[in-house]
C-alpha cells in the first residue's frame, strides 16, 4: 500500500505546469515561485483540525478564535476531541458563543471519533484523497471544500483541484480569457492538463483572480470581462 508524503516538490510542480500549459505558465512566471511548504510541516491532528473548521464557519477570524478560546477554557484543553468535548454540555458549548447547528456539528464529530470512524493522520497517508474526501464528508458541517482546504494546506496532497472554489474558478476565466467562469465540470475537464500537480495549479488560480501577476493586456482584459 504506498504511503503519502505530507508535501511535494513544488520546483518540479513549477517546472511541469510552466511547460504543460503556456497560458498558465506564463502567469505562474510573472507571479514568481510560490513555496507553501511551511503549513506541511506543522503538526497536525485532523480530529481538531476539523472542530476548528466547524468553529471558524461563516465567521471572522477575530469572532472565531475568541469562541475557540472561550471553548478551550471551558474543556479545560487546547486539544477538541470526544473526550474533551464530553467534559460540556451543549448549553455551556452556546454559552461560550456556539450556535446549534455549530453544537450539532461538533457532537456528530465527536461521536465519530469515539466509533473509530475518523481516519488518523497515520491512515490517512495510506488513504488516496478521494477516500479522505468520501471519510469525512458526512460528518455534519464539513463539506468537500472543507476537506479539500485540508488536503492541499496541512496534508500536503499534490493532485487536488477545488473546482467549486469560486477564486479558482475565476482565475481559470482570468487564464482562459473567458465572457463567464468555467463550471465545476468545466473547470474538472479543464484541470486533467495540471494533473499531477493540480494542487499548485490552484494556488496560482487564487492569486491571478487575486489580480496578482496582472501585465497591461492582461488588465484591460479583466476590465472588459466585469
Amino acid at each position: 500500500m504506498p504511503r503519502h508524503a505530507r508535501g511535494f516538490d513544488t520546483e518540479a510542480a513549477f517546472d511541469h505546469l510552466s511547460k504543460r500549459d503556456r497560458k498558465l505558465g506564463a502567469w505562474m512566471k510573472r507571479i514568481g515561485y510560490l513555496a507553501p511548504e511551511a503549513g506541511w510541516r506543522k503538526p497536525f491532528d485532523p480530529v481538531d483540525a476539523l472542530a476548528r473548521a466547524i468553529l471558524f464557519q461563516q465567521l471572522s477570524g477575530k469572532a472565531a478564535s475568541t469562541i475557540v478560546g472561550r471553548v478551550e477554557a471551558a474543556i479545560g484543553s487546547r486539544r477538541l476531541h470526544h473526550d474533551t468535548l464530553g467534559r460540556i454540555d451543549d448549553d455551556a458549548l452556546r454559552a461560550c458563543g456556539v450556535s446549534g447547528n455549530k453544537t450539532l456539528a461538533l457532537r456528530d464529530l465527536a461521536l465519530r471519533e469515539s466509533r473509530g470512524e475518523i481516519p488518523s493522520l497515520r491512515q490517512m497517508a495510506t488513504m488516496h484523497h478521494d477516500e479522505i474526501v468520501a471519510a469525512l464528508v458526512p460528518i455534519r458541517g464539513i463539506g468537500r471544500w472543507t476537506v479539500e482546504m485540508m488536503l492541499m494546506f496541512r496534508l500536503g496532497r499534490p493532485d487536488v483541484l477545488p473546482i467549486d472554489d469560486l477564486g479558482v474558478r475565476k482565475g481559470a476565466q482570468v487564464v482562459d480569457k473567458l465572457d463567464e467562469m468555467p463550471t465545476p465540470k468545466q473547470l474538472q475537464a479543464r484541470g486533467e492538463k495540471w494533473g499531477p500537480y493540480r494542487t499548485y495549479a490552484g494556488l496560482y488560480l487564487w492569486r491571478i483572480a487575486d489580480g496578482e501577476g496582472e501585465d497591461v493586456t492582461a488588465s484591460k482584459t479583466n476590465r472588459s470581462q466585469d
